[in-house]
């Protein structure tokens, strides 16, 4: 079983990734944020900074594209290729109204047919693996037939799948009846993403679908980052491990952002998800919401009680 860190726009930048694998360790590979290359747009040095290798120190990183058309699929693979890169990951599944307007992400999903045309040239043409992180639809679930349908065709080296429809967002439970279907139906290499919290999660999903290789944490391992750690039989999480990670996040935000208001929020993005380790402290978490300084944040992390489960 392998253990996958998903890309979080903003959060899981190579610094945070860096960190994270020098401080806790356990995950097989890590997703970078999604790049966007398009027909007319020059991909710059800048826009791929985040996974030229030297940057990065973890185990091993995966690039995930956010496109449409073949012939800028084509364009990014052609600009990954010489930073030694042969696979790359399609992204199905952003919800968000800025990339959905353009058709792309979970938009993406609404065409069935344009989908099937892109797979075509995609896969008759390129020498690089691709794997899909796809929702279930954009509407309803019932639009998983025919998208598994469409996926059963191409190669795909890994199939990710998280649950939800487009716009479910991030609200509500994933359907896991959608789920089992594709998980009993699909032949291919197939991984499950989507509110995984703890260890009884992630085993409860290992023990119902062993055909599963492999599994996907979000926003459960930015608020949980020893997760990886903890299923592979390590020690739980504790605050003052939290409030370490944090220090050395502080440390490597600083000279890189050139300012404390910046890195601060930085530290507030991931800690809207590390404060649900601590639902009985809310007086405490409203305070590093509001917290103006970075003295001060770290101040208040200090009078945390130790995490309960």
């Amino acid at each position: 079983m392998k253990l996958l860190f998903a890309p979080l726009e903003g959060i899981t930048t190579r610094t945070f990734r860096n960190a994270h694998h020098e401080y806790f360790g356990g995950c097989d590979a890590y997703y970078a944020p999604f790049i966007t290359p398009t027909d007319n747009e020059k991909l710059s040095e800048k826009t791929i900074r985040d996974i030229v290798p030297r940057y990065n120190s973890v185990n091993e990183l995966k690039v995930q594209v956010l496109t449409n058309t073949p012939s800028a699929f084509f364009k990014f693979t052609d600009k990954i290729r010489p930073l030694g890169y042969s696979e790359v990951n399609l992204n199905l599944g952003c919800p968000s109204n800025t990339v959905c307007k353009k058709g792309r992400g979970a938009a993406f999903l609404k065409d069935v047919d344009a989908l099937d045309r892109f797979f075509y040239e995609v896969f008759s043409k390129t020498d690089f693996k691709v794997s899909v992180k796809t929702r279930l639809g954009y509407s309803l679930a019932e639009e998983f037939e025919q998208l598994l349908n469409v996926y059963k065709k191409y190669p795909i080296s890994l199939l990710i799948i998280h649950p939800r429809t487009r716009d479910m967002l991030y609200k509500g439970l994933p359907d896991m009846n959608a789920f089992s279907v594709a998980a009993k139906e699909y032949k291919g290499n197939i991984c499950y993403n989507g509110n995984l919290y703890d260890v009884t999660d992630c085993k409860r999903i290992i023990n119902d679908y062993p055909n599963v290789d492999s599994l996907m944490f979000g926003r459960g391992a930015i608020a949980n980052p020893a997760i990886f750690r903890e299923l592979k039989g390590g020690k739980r999480l504790s605050t003052n491990e939290l409030i370490g990670f944090t220090d050395l996040l502080i440390e490597r935000y600083l000279p890189l952002l050139g300012s404390d208001v910046y890195t601060l929020h930085k530290l507030k993005e991931i800690w809207i998800y590390a404060s649900e380790n601590y639902p009985n402290e809310k007086k405490t978490v409203k305070l590093l919401r509001k917290a103006t300084k970075l003295d001060e944040f770290r101040s208040i992390l200090n009078s945390l009680p130790e995490i309960r489960r």
